[in-house]
């Protein structure tokens, strides 16, 4: 799962020959602490039909921000090149120029994530929730998965940001010139 994933990444992100080199960070160093802390936590047994389906949902999100944030972090210093230019005056370097257009761009990768936790129960019923109902455990149980699950996320997500505008702003993620 984490090397498709960060396969997925680096092809969407830049057109380096290594690019999966560049995706492996972000999209699978969060998900390896938080999946270590699942036996700490307790809301799900630490088994393989507990522990694949929490894998891949944190790996989809890591992959899903990383995305979004070198995506952002990579196109909006090209097209704000004005404001670049305007950054790099007063004597900042060419990274930090990047890093002041790209960061606040980048951030709004983390859109989805608060959009999906307000939604949870009122406006959709979670896919671990109900798959947890479905298998048998009780509400509690089932809501208890869901709260791991959403914190994870927005945990994991947050993690994948910072290791994918670093290099982006650094100019480590060429990406195509638009016609």
């Amino acid at each position: 799962m984490l090397a498709v994933a960060s396969l997925t990444a680096g092809r969407r992100i830049t057109t380096t020959r290594w690019r999966f080199l560049w995706a492996f960070p972000p999209v699978c160093l969060p998900v390896v602490p938080v999946m270590a802390a699942l036996p700490l936590t307790g809301p799900a047994p630490v088994s393989g039909p507990a522990v694949i389906p929490l894998t891949g949902i944190l790996t989809g999100g890591a992959l899903t921000a990383t995305v979004l944030a070198g995506r952002r972090a990579t196109e909006e210093p090209r097209t704000r090149r004005g404001e670049v230019e305007a950054a790099l005056s007063p004597g900042l370097s060419p990274r930090d120029a990047a890093l002041e257009i790209g960061r606040p761009a980048a951030a709004s990768a983390l859109l989805p994530v608060p959009d999906r936790t307000r939604a949870v129960g009122l406006a959709a019923l979670p896919g671990a929730f109900g798959g947890m109902l479905l298998g048998g455990a009780t509400p509690f149980e089932a809501g208890a998965v869901q709260v791991f699950v959403l914190a994870a996320l927005l945990l994991v997500e947050s993690l994948a940001i910072v290791p994918t505008v670093e290099p982006a702003a650094c100019g480590a993620f060429p990406v195509p010139e638009r016609e």
